[in-house]
This record gives C-alpha cells, sequence and structure tokens, in this order.
C-alpha cells in the first residue's frame, strides 16, 4: 500500500483540523504548503501570493509539494497531506494558469495512495482568515476543480462526511484500515 494519503477540497471544509486530530494522535502529517508559502512570502515581502502573482504563488507550492513527497515518500507508516502537488494543478485549473509540462510531469510521476478523501465545501465551518481571503464562492469552485484534477490523475475520491473532527478522523482511518 502506498503511506502517502491526501486530503483536497476547497478552503475551509476542515482539512487543517483533521490533520491537526490525526497529528494528536500521533499520525504523521506533511505540513500544508499553501499557508506555509502565503506565511513565508509575507514575512520577506515577496511577491509569490495568490493575491499579487498567482504564477508564481503556485510555482511556490509545486516546490513545496516536490519537497514534501521526497521527505515523506519511502514511509512504511501512513503519511497524511494536507494536498499534494494535484492541488497545483487544480490550481491552475481553478485560476486559468498556464500549466507547465514540469508540473503535468509531477503530477503524472509522483504517486500517492490511489484513494484521495475530499472535502466537501460547508458553509456552516468557512471562515476567512489573514491567509485564506477567498469567498465561499471560491471555495465551491476550488472543491469542483479538484474533482477535475484528481479524476484527471486515476484517483479514486472518498468524499469525507460533514460530521464532527472526531468523526472524520474515525471514518478515515476505517476507510484506510479496511482498504475500501
Amino acid at each position: 500500500m502506498n503511506n502517502l494519503i491526501v486530503f483536497t477540497g476547497g478552503p475551509g471544509s476542515g482539512k487543517t483540523s483533521v490533520i491537526d486530530a490525526l497529528k494528536s494522535k500521533g499520525y504523521r502529517c506533511a505540513p500544508e504548503v499553501g499557508r506555509k508559502v502565503i506565511q513565508l512570502q509575507v514575512e520577506q515581502q515577496g511577491s509569490a501570493l495568490p493575491w499579487l502573482d498567482k504564477v508564481a504563488f503556485r510555482d511556490e507550492m509545486v516546490r513545496e509539494e516536490l519537497a514534501n513527497y521526497q521527505a515523506f515518500e519511502s514511509s512504511e507508516q501512513p503519511v497524511f497531506f494536507d494536498r499534494s502537488i494535484v492541488d497545483s494543478y487544480g490550481y491552475s485549473l481553478l485560476e486559468a494558469l498556464p500549466i507547465p509540462q514540469s508540473l503535468l510531469n509531477s503530477c503524472n510521476g509522483l504517486e500517492y495512495n490511489s484513494k484521495v478523501f475530499i472535502f466537501p465545501p460547508w458553509d456552516s465551518i468557512f471562515i476567512n482568515d489573514q491567509e485564506r481571503k477567498q469567498d465561499f464562492g471560491e471555495a465551491v469552485a476550488t472543491y469542483e476543480n479538484m474533482v477535475s484534477a484528481y479524476t484527471r490523475f486515476g484517483y479514486q475520491l472518498v468524499e469525507v462526511p460533514k460530521l464532527s473532527v472526531e468523526e472524520r478522523v474515525e471514518f478515515i482511518l476505517a476507510s484506510i484500515d479496511s482498504g475500501e
């Protein structure tokens, strides 16, 4: 079994809360790159930000996703990813950005678990913050583009039900254990 397990979906759908709960249970989790890139760019007064230079932002996310993949690719235990390289492709679709061949090669070449957990838009938990400036409509559009992206690259999407964080964690762990 490929132990690199991806969570995807639109912003504000509960992915990070589930990742935090998994961490508290002792599971290994790769850092989320979008926030990391935004925080670093703001700190450095850089322009690779989704509200300044979407292509540069995407390219920084790709670099970080490649580093995440390389850091965890040989793990014999499950590692949960808050997004993957395929999300950078989905972001490119969402923003109508040119898609470089190198990104397509990475999406085709990097192998994650074939089962990807997708978090549907959830209006009642959606909030904005310093790094998340999208509105709920953009969250829905992001979700739709992630469905297209992961489907294109042959992943099986498993929708995570709108339940408490603990129930979502139980659902995900049961899905992994059962091999469903």
